[in-house]
């Protein structure tokens, strides 16, 4: 009983990680008393996950951790710099048991602008407020020096340590250090800068530790072009050097800043006909995440978003004890709490923080659909269909789907191709292809029309059983072609749908009803990718039946019209002779000897 019980845990832990995305995170490892033993990071969370479970992990501490393993959770971020300072912050609220050599407190290190007059920049792993602003941690050290190096280059801030004021300067208290002298101080100590322009610089440099490197960007180019219009051509060659370093430099990481004290983040993913809603919390605390999860609610009634997060805000709040004196949400939610105020955040590492949040409940429904209908593969079809049935306002969900296309090259060798898909699946056996037989010339619509008609008079005399719906290949036009054939001449009440394309031949958008209109679905969507595999597969079965068609009649050779010169006697033929012309300028003897007198004679008689 305990191997079987052991053999389950295993299955659903492994279930877990394979449908883990392929993206940078940290994951978290329960024990049977759902606490976190272990904490760890990942460049690709589903790779590193699925590490643990391989049959040929030896090592006995590995082996361990397995066995306690229950449950897994994991947090989806940007960046492997973001993983690692996630991980760091979750090791050291929840001290994991297994995270042992991690257990020695270690900081990131930051970079601090002080308070003073003229204020200094420098790297610095002790954080006090009262010393200045900081910005950080950084946990790749190297991006950290590149940062410092770039604000060193364009805004030259002084690297000594003397407690500088006004009053000194004007009096000549200081003198110029050898960071003057080489050029790495613009020189405030003996008045070469000012305090308003010093500031100024650090100002800017503040905009670049924020991340707003874009914005700078901005205002050093348009006073560039300012400097150079009054002529001060040698600033605005400054200003130049300043705009293309900036232009270069990579920006900070977007997960934590020292400015977020305790906040909490709330984000709410779902679907439009879809009863199940996802929330993703976040708890932050003194610039780093220490909290992350998204739970699962289902609509009993018609709930709105509002009224669905607003439960969840409580709920939550409370389970984790939180006292977090802002709420970070999506969207204006009207309702006043005794202890805390909502906000929704437009810009900055608030804003960041919700789209973290919003990627993360994004993330943890798809995994979950994924999971489910790996189990029931059956699943997603049955999902997508009868979300097809609800857009369209369908009697019966469309299990069986065909669509039409034709190919033609000016007229010549027209073809049509029928494909056919049931549970969204696409039927093989099922597909059909069609030589136009009465129209003449590169009519699309009348050739439409023909297949549409032989293929539901067939099947209507043969008892078959006909399509839920039937897709065209092309706006209204090819819907309207069908539509006449259809209802109003058969009488058969099949719906019809269109598929239709923009000017740069991408499809774009659905069409359903007479007259046409456009259905509101996302582009983007499972099943508008469905539905443009369905329009791509025909238009590669037409294709490739048209291409055929069109090879073999280019191979066609004055021979297949003689009756009595099968395909060896041609094959002897044209081994010895390789050319009609040749075979044509050759004696009736000469033929005889390659494929017979008789068949020779006959050969001779119609060339």
């Amino acid at each position: 009983m305990k191997r079987e019980e052991e053999n389950k845990r295993l299955e659903r832990l492994k279930n877990i990680v394979l449908n883990m995305p392929d993206k940078p995170g940290s994951y978290q490892f329960y024990d049977i008393n759902n606490e976190i033993i272990y904490v760890g990071k990942a460049k690709s969370l589903k790779k590193r996950v699925s590490s643990y479970f391989h049959k040929e992990v030896d090592r006995y501490k590995t082996r361990v951790l397995v066995s306690k393993i229950e449950n897994i959770t994991y947090t989806v971020v940007n960046s492997e710099e973001d993983a690692l300072l996630l991980e760091n912050s979750l090791i050291k609220k929840y001290n994991p048991r297994y995270n042992i050599l991690l257990k020695d407190g270690k900081t990131y290190p930051s970079i601090c602008i002080t308070n003073e007059e003229f204020p200094r920049v420098f790297k610095t792993r002790t954080i006090n407020k009262k010393t200045g602003t900081f910005f950080g941690p950084y946990s790749n050290i190297g991006s950290m020096y590149t940062v410092l190096e770039l604000i060193a280059k364009i805004f030259k801030p002084r690297k000594c340590n003397m407690p500088m004021t006004t009053e000194g300067i004007t009096s000549g208290k200081y003198k110029p250090c050898l960071e003057y002298h080489i050029h790495n101080c613009y020189g405030p100590c003996i008045g070469k800068i000012s305090m308003e322009e010093y500031r100024e610089n650090t100002r800017q440099v503040k905009e670049i530790l924020n991340g707003n490197t874009r914005e700078l960007g901005m205002w050093l180019y348009n006073e560039m072009l300012k400097k150079a219009e009054e002529m001060k051509f040698e600033e605005a060659e400054e200003l130049k050097r300043k705009y293309v370093m900036l232009e270069n430099f990579m920006a900070k990481s977007e997960v934590v800043s020292y400015t977020i004290k305790d906040i909490d983040v709330f984000s709410i993913v779902t679907e439009e006909n879809d009863n199940m809603v996802f929330i993703n919390y976040m708890h932050v605390k003194n610039g780093t995440i220490n909290q992350s999860f998204t739970f699962e609610y289902r609509r009993k009634l018609y709930e709105t978003e509002e009224e669905l997060l607003l439960t969840a805000i409580q709920e939550i709040r409370e389970r984790f004890d939180s006292h977090a004196k802002e709420i970070i949400v999506p969207f204006e939610i009207d309702w006043k709490m005794k202890d805390a105020d909502f906000f929704v955040p437009q810009r900055g590492d608030k804003k960041h923080l919700l789209e973290l949040s919003v990627m993360n409940g994004k993330q943890y429904r798809f995994d979950r659909l994924k999971q489910a209908e790996k189990l029931n593969p059956e699943q997603k079809s049955v999902r997508l269909m009868k979300l097809l049935q609800t857009l369209l306002g369908l009697e019966k969900m469309p299990y069986h789907i065909e669509c039409f296309d034709n190919s033609n090259i000016s007229g010549t060798d027209a073809v049509a191709g029928c494909v056919v898909f049931k549970g969204m699946k696409p039927s093989k056996k099922d597909y059909r292809k069609y030589i136009i037989k009465t129209v003449v010339g590169p009519d699309d619509y009348a050739s439409m029309q023909e297949v549409v008609r032989r293929r539901y008079t067939r099947m209507r005399e043969e008892g078959t059983t006909l399509p839920d719906l039937i897709i065209t290949d092309g706006g209204k036009g090819q819907m309207s072609c069908v539509k006449e054939v259809i209802w109003d001449e058969m009488k058969l009440s099949i719906p019809i749908a269109g598929l239709a394309k923009d000017n740069r031949h991408r499809t774009n958008e659905l069409l359903f009803g007479w007259p046409p209109k456009t259905i509101g679905i996302d582009v983007k969507s499972e099943l508008f990718k469905v539905l443009t595999n369905i329009q791509d597969e025909v238009h590669r079965y037409a294709i490739t039946f048209h291409r055929d068609k069109r090879s073999k009649s280019a191979l066609h050779s004055e021979l297949d019209d003689i009756k009595g010169i099968g395909e060896k006697t041609k094959e002897q033929l044209f081994r010895h002779f390789k050319t009609i012309k040749r075979l044509k300028e050759a004696s009736l003897e000469e033929v005889a000897t390659v494929i017979g007198q008789a068949k020779a004679k006959i050969l001779k008689e119609n060339l």
